[in-house]
């Protein structure tokens, strides 16, 4: 399993190096990955879920912090859950996988981070979670390129609700504000969110 891991995350870096030659619009923005057909098959046989993003930044930023956030009914409950940072260069890579409830009742992930033929990766789990069998799930990214220069970022997320009247994802604007629409979160049992922050 680590080792396919590690052959997705060398993949992604060669994509991300023959992206280099962007234009100015994109400069100090992320944006969800194109990937290939072969790529989007290997994260689907080695993950649940998966999101994979791309950032273009300047120079005067020197790191690169991705971590999760987890919230019971809109409360947080860990905001620190596998934390990592990195030096950033100009063009990077950001990959995010979950798989759901493990036989010993975890959800486990891994996150990496891809710049200039380096990886820095590492992985995790949450325990003790109940229960989920019994919920349905639903996720949801950004919806196109997004400025990194106004602090955290919320990449992504991945919601659990019980309730029989069927599963929403967030909205749009949870994406473009999550600050003025934290309510949102309280629709869930359990949510996880993904953020990134670029340091100057």
């Amino acid at each position: 399993m680590k080792s396919v891991w590690m052959i997705l995350i060398t993949g992604l870096t060669a994509l991300t190096l023959a992206a280099c030659g962007q234009n100015e619009s994109d400069a100090n923005t992320i944006s969800i990955s194109e990937l290939t057909e072969r790529e989007d098959v290997i994260l689907s046989v080695t993950s649940e879920q998966s999101f994979v993003f791309d950032f273009n930044i300047d120079d005067e930023y020197k790191e690169v912090a991705v971590w999760i956030e987890k919230y019971e009914a809109g409360n947080l409950v860990d905001d620190r859950l596998g934390y990592m940072t990195t030096q950033a260069e100009q063009n990077g890579t950001i990959i995010f996988s979950f798989s759901e409830n493990d036989s010993e009742n975890n959800n486990s992930f891994n996150i990496g981070i891809a710049v200039d033929g380096a990886i820095t990766s590492m992985s995790g789990s949450d325990s003790n979670l109940t229960d989920l069998e019994k919920m349905s799930s639903v996720s949801g990214n950004i919806p196109e390129k997004k400025a990194v220069d106004n602090g955290e970022v919320v990449l992504a997320s991945i919601s659990y609700s019980q309730d029989e009247d069927g599963i929403q994802s967030l909205t749009t604007d949870f994406y473009e504000d999550a600050a003025g629409h934290m309510n949102e979160l309280e629709e869930y049992e359990l949510t996880y969110l993904l953020k990134a922050e670029f340091i100057k």
